[in-house]
Formats: structure tokens, C-alpha cells, sequence
């Protein structure tokens, strides 16, 4: 039986436990710098919103804990202010997404690793230590899938796919009670996106958390813009009063929502900044051992589209895939650069350069997507469908051309004037 090292208790790390575990042929150790006690009762670490092709992969592999409870949100509300007035569109997911806190789904997961017949360990790891590991022989692979940690300055970054070099946004995220639903669509529950040029985003996510029912607020500010107003580290009551105050200055269309909100535990709020990045898939210890990266130790996207937790699953699918396929052979540099290039090439380019044109201001062709897309149903069920599928984009949205086609195409099966 072939040993599998796993660093880290996160989205990708688990689920490639479990999809290791769900065949019975692997011995897999996992490596937790937190309890699951600790996990639950700490800050949240991120926000999410899961699409169903990651949902999929979760219900391979017996994850999908908390389906039943979790919110099945309906499709997207997104709003773009404009100098002229409120841009709206609405699109209409084909299968439900959802958000449930990772905080409560890496807990469960964790437990249900070691009863699944994981050996769970609960350490912090240095580089020193993952040398001494490596050394030591013990295992045939060892996967790195700790990206909050330091040892993900093991892998050098790809600046050929990292164009940002500093965070281009400022985050605010807080799990909240009270918030009251959309009254402008009967699209419900929907995440609402509202886009506010050269301030940043607002994203209101229905979720679920530990406690039960909640919506997420959440800001992505523009450093130094009038929005970013968190780099002191607030608490999470200053964090939500904070977030409230903007939303009642910014979005005032929005703060009859978000007039009555509360926090939902006392830790539930999070800030930060950081930018985003690709790494190289391949660390080299001073020993001479490798080990391999995954999900955001090497993908480090900014949660402006909700790529994040997404990749991690497709990764964590990916790579248990690739492992099982491999069989006996080694699991050498060669094997990790092709494991990782082909899912760079089948799923994390088109969600990372996606993101990345995202923190951007939208180009001219984009601009008049979303115009159409008020009037055409169509185009925003396809930009909202876009969230699950990324790689969708090419033929439609990313470049002049491919838009003005899809364009001329919308309006010859359309009844009504031509989309502009």
C-alpha cells in the first residue's frame, strides 16, 4: 500500500484524503495545524461559494455533509454602478451552488478522515521539519496543501502567470444574521455582485456557518480607495460596523438588507490582503526530497469570483486521479510538472485569468456584455454559469472578437433589437 502525505486541513487537502480513502488502496496521513475544536471555534479563514462541478466532486467522495441545510443558491444578481445609474442583470445558474463555512465543513471533514482510517496528526510544520520527514523515507508522496503557511515559500513563483506583484484588493468578510432577501427578484437565494468602479465590490452570499442560517458581507476594497478601511485589523464588531457603514454610504440601495445585521459568533469576521499569485508545483528541500504543491500553495487567486475553494476541489480531484493512475511508478518531478500542467491547462488558467482581468476596469467589450446582458436573459445565465465553468469564457467573453460574435449570434436568435 502506497503512503500519501498530506500537509494541510483545507479544501483540497481533505478532499484528497477522502478521494484517496474512497478507494481503499492508499495509506494516507494528514497533517492539521489546528483541531477540529480549534478549527470550529476560530476566525473563518475565507468566504466561498461553491459551484456545482465542485459540488460533484464533493458528493463523490461522501462530503456533502450539510447539502441538506446549506442554502441552494439560485444564480447571480449583479449590479455595476455606473455615472449614468445602476447597471442590473440577473442570470440563473443550471444547477444550485452553495456556501457552508469552511470552518464547519473542515472540522467534520477531519474527524471523518481518521474515522474513515486516515492517520491524523495535529502539528505545526516547518520546512525543517517536512526535510526531516522526507528523509525519513516513510511516505511514496508528500503533498503540500497548506498555502496560509510559510512553506509555501518552497515554491518558486511563475511570474509568466502572475501579473500582480501586490494585493489589488483589500478584504472584509463577516458571517452575519438579520440580513433580509433581494426584494427585486423572485432569482432567490442569489448572490448578489455589485461592482463599484474604482471603490471595489460588495458580494452578499447566503451561507451556512456553525451556528446555522447566515448570509456572508462581504467587501473587496481597492487599496487606498474610500472602501479600504480595514488595515488596522479591527475586531469583528468594528469589522461589521465598518462594513455596514460602507454598505450605507456606498450601496445605499442595499442597506435596507443590512440594516438590522449581527454577527453570528463573536469571531466571525476577517480581513486582509494579499496578491495574488502562481507557483511552480515542485519544492525541492535541502535534502535533496520533493514534494508537491496544490490549491493555493501554488494558485493563489483573489476571491473577486469565487474561484478559490472551486479550484481546490478540481485540484484535489485532479491530483487523486493522476495518483491512482499512476500505480507503482514514482511519483518523480516529471510526474508532478505534467500533474500539475494538465490541470493548469483543463481548469485553473481559465479561472485564474479570469479573476485577474477582474481587478481590472472592464474593457470596452465586456461593458457592452453586461449592457446586453440587462435586456438578454441568455447572456447573464451564461456569465452566471461562468462561475461553475471559467473555461466557458473563450468562446464568448474574453476577447473583442469572440464577444461581437456571440453578440451577432444573440441577436439572430432573439426576437427584438440586436444586443449592443
Amino acid at each position: 500500500m502506497r503512503k500519501i502525505l498530506i500537509v494541510g486541513a483545507g479544501q483540497c487537502g481533505l478532499t484528497l484524503a477522502h478521494g484517496l480513502l474512497h478507494t481503499g488502496a492508499y495509506g494516507v496521513t494528514i497533517l492539521s495545524a489546528r483541531t477540529p475544536k480549534e478549527i470550529r471555534s476560530t476566525r473563518p479563514t475565507s468566504t466561498q461559494v461553491m459551484f456545482d462541478p465542485a459540488l460533484a466532486i464533493e458528493r463523490r467522495y461522501g462530503l456533502d455533509l450539510w447539502s441538506q441545510e446549506t442554502p441552494d443558491i439560485a444564480g447571480l444578481h449583479m449590479t455595476v454602478a455606473t455615472p449614468d445609474g445602476n447597471l442590473n442583470l440577473l442570470g440563473a445558474l443550471d444547477a444550485p451552488a452553495q456556501s457552508t463555512d469552511q470552518r464547519l465543513k473542515m472540522a467534520g471533514w477531519l474527524e471523518l478522515a481518521e474515522i474513515r482510517g486516515a492517520t491524523v496528526h495535529i502539528m505545526g510544520v516547518s520546512t525543517r521539519d517536512l526535510d526531516e520527514i522526507a528523509a525519513s523515507g516513510r511516505y511514496d508522496l508528500i503533498i503540500v496543501a497548506s498555502g496560509r503557511s510559510d512553506l509555501a515559500a518552497l515554491f518558486d513563483v511563475d511570474p509568466t502567470r502572475s501579473p500582480y506583484t501586490t494585493p489589488q484588493r483589500a478584504l472584509a468578510a463577516c458571517y452575519v444574521a438579520g440580513m433580509a432577501r433581494d426584494p427585486d427578484t423572485d432569482l432567490w437565494p442569489n448572490v448578489t455582485f455589485t461592482s463599484l468602479p474604482g471603490r471595489g465590490e460588495l458580494i452578499l452570499i447566503p451561507a451556512l456557518t456553525v451556528s446555522g442560517l447566515c448570509d456572508i458581507l462581504f467587501w473587496e476594497a481597492i487599496p487606498g480607495g474610500p472602501c479600504d478601511v480595514f488595515d488596522d485589523n479591527p475586531s469583528p464588531a468594528i469589522t461589521l460596523a465598518r462594513s455596514v457603514r460602507l454598505v450605507m454610504e456606498h450601496t445605499p440601495w442595499l442597506y435596507p438588507r443590512c440594516r438590522s445585521l449581527e454577527l453570528t459568533d463573536d469571531r466571525a469576521a476577517v480581513t486582509g490582503r494579499y496578491a495574488p499569485t502562481v507557483r511552480r508545483p515542485v519544492g525541492k528541500l535541502d535534502s535533496g526530497g520533493l514534494v508537491l504543491g496544490a490549491a493555493d500553495v501554488v494558485i493563489t487567486n483573489d476571491p473577486v469570483t469565487a474561484q478559490g475553494a472551486n479550484t481546490a476541489a478540481k485540484c484535489a480531484a485532479a491530483y487523486c486521479d493522476a495518483i491512482i493512475a499512476r500505480g507503482d511508478q514514482p511519483f518523480d518531478a516529471d510526474w508532478m510538472n505534467t500533474t500539475f500542467e494538465r490541470l493548469w491547462a483543463t481548469t485553473a488558467a481559465a479561472a485564474t485569468n479570469w479573476t485577474n482581468a477582474m481587478l481590472a476596469p472592464p474593457p470596452e467589450h465586456v461593458q457592452r456584455l453586461l449592457g446586453a446582458a440587462t435586456a438578454y436573459p441568455a447572456i447573464a445565465d451564461r456569465l452566471a454559469n461562468a462561475f461553475a465553468d471559467p473555461n466557458d469564457l473563450g468562446e464568448w467573453f474574453v476577447t473583442p472578437e469572440v464577444a461581437d460574435r456571440y453578440l451577432r449570434q444573440v441577436a439572430a436568435t432573439t426576437q427584438g433589437p440586436p444586443p449592443q
